[in-house]
């Protein structure tokens, strides 16, 4: 691989031609940006589910 010029993490495939970034911790950075996002969607997911379980029962409290 041939180091790309003004750039220390980018080599060129001398097969394909293709650019490749070999920031193994900037990769690792967004595999775990990705985890925490996802992490925190299901979070998010699970209190919704819950205020409407919640609302439901008050709406079943009130009819009484």
């Amino acid at each position: 691989m041939i180091k790309v010029e003004g750039h220390s993490n980018l080599y060129r495939d001398e097969n394909t031609g293709a650019i490749v970034n070999c920031d193994s911790a900037g990769y690792d950075q967004y595999v775990n940006s990705l985890t925490q996002k996802n992490l925190r969607k299901r979070e998010l997911d699970e209190i919704k589910k819950d205020i409407d379980e919640i609302k439901t029962l008050l709406k079943e409290l009130t009819k009484k």
